[in-house]
């Protein structure tokens, strides 16, 4: 494809994309804010019914904070701001555990501790949003928690002999039985997705704090992923581990998979470890090759893959359709190679098609095999954030840059 024409596609990819982003955020300012009980409410049904006693996510919280500050850091405007204040509020008056560090994994609709279990990811998330806040406020204390927090793990939940970080604890931080961090997943002790979020809030944390030993952490996550969860002869990640990162499954994750690319490689690029940039890059490339068998002939990606029966989850579900965006454009960007740019831009189009809500606004839970929209799912939940849809748009409105102007 001629430059001129890249060029083109690229303002028009951008200027929808900046439109989607602010859609995104008008959603959540407008519907999901609690009057009655502070913070926004736990749940909104696919109905769009508002659940007002619904359960109140650490996840949903994290991500919410993060999403306004990353708005605001993105566009100043004022109702985002006050927007991510109050998602920090709430979260250090009710989501953080004073008596014993950490975060709780949800509270009721009043506020009270509900699910008091200390899982790893849900904290990684709240230091990712905290250091996102501080970027946008200038809050001290935020910072502050988001470095409390980082030394918590550390002292709590990192394998100091064979590395890594266990999945979960008691509220006391006492071992637990059940680690998982949904229903689908296998109970074991060290996750793929909890390390990818582990790292993604440390490479956000360093942008704030760039202290040695947090950048040392942040080498050894990189090179968990190299060591244990990249298989490098299927080019598909790894999910879950024993303690002695033993292989427990070998289901694939094709959201997954092609999240790692990008976070793996920003990482590398925010600790300016040149050796390590230049390893992501070259494993990225076979990442996106492998993450290609899950694209159906619309642009979507399916769901997950189970080699031993060879069984395909043919849900499309909105998250997956927003790493594929950024993940595909990230591959572009390391090789230059125009088919990945052209997936990327596919994918968008399928999400235009298919997961974009026209009536109500957001992004509907995912489609079926049936390729209508999954039934019974949440539009905003415990699992169902504004957090990758709206880093999918920031990601791209980000990489583009200045091309929106020739």
């Amino acid at each position: 494809m001629q430059e001129k024409a890249i060029t083109s596609q690229l303002i028009e990819y951008k200027t929808e994309l900046s439109t989607e982003l602010q859609l995104i955020i008008d959603y959540w300012a407008r519907n999901t804010v609690d009057t009655t009980n502070g913070g926004f409410f736990g749940r909104i049904d696919c109905l769009e019914r508002v659940i007002p006693d619904a359960p109140k996510g650490s996840v949903l919280n994290a991500r919410i904070l993060w999403t306004f500050s990353a708005a605001y850091n993105h566009e100043v405007n004022p109702v985002y701001l006050e927007m991510a204040s109050r998602a920090y509020h709430y979260i250090t008056k009710y989501i953080i555990d004073h008596e014993f560090g950490g975060v709780f994994w949800s509270v009721d609709y009043n506020g009270a501790p509900l699910d008091t279990k200390k899982q790893v990811y849900a904290i990684a998330f709240t230091i990712y949003a905290l250091s996102e806040y501080y970027m946008a406020s200038g809050v001290e204390a935020a910072r502050t928690k988001a470095v409390e927090l980082f030394y918590l793990l550390i002292e709590k939940a990192y394998d100091p002999v064979k590395t890594g970080y266990f999945e979960a604890y008691t509220r006391e931080w006492n071992p637990i039985d059940d680690l998982r961090l949904s229903a689908k997943d296998v109970n074991e002790k060290k996750t793929m997705n909890t390390h990818l979020h582990v790292l993604e809030c440390y490479t956000n944390l360093y942008r704030i704090w760039p202290d040695k030993a947090l950048k040392e952490h942040i080498w050894l996550l990189l090179n968990n992923f190299f060591d244990h969860f990249i298989d490098h002869k299927t080019h598909h990640l790894q999910l879950f581990f024993d303690e002695n990162w033993n292989r427990k499954s070998g289901l694939v994750s094709f959201g997954h998979d092609i999240e790692a690319t990008w976070l793996l490689l920003e990482a590398a690029q925010v600790i300016r470890d040149e050796a390590m940039i230049a390893k992501v890059k070259k494993v990225s490339i076979p990442i996106a090759e492998a993450t290609i068998k899950g694209m159906d002939a619309d642009g979507g990606l399916w769901y997950e893959y189970e080699p031993t029966n060879h069984h395909l989850v043919m849900e499309k579900h909105w998250w997956v359709q927003a790493e594929a965006m950024i993940g595909f454009y990230n591959a572009w960007q390391i090789g230059g190679n125009e088919k990945y740019l052209e997936l990327s831009i596919q994918n968008w189009a399928f999400v235009k098609d298919k997961i974009l809500d026209k009536v109500n606004g957001e992004w509907v839970w995912g489609i079926g095999q049936n390729g209508d929209v999954m039934p019974g799912e949440d539009k905003a939940g415990i699992w169902k954030c504004p957090y990758h849809n709206s880093r999918a748009c920031l990601e791209i409105i980000k990489r583009i840059g200045y091309l929106s102007e020739l």
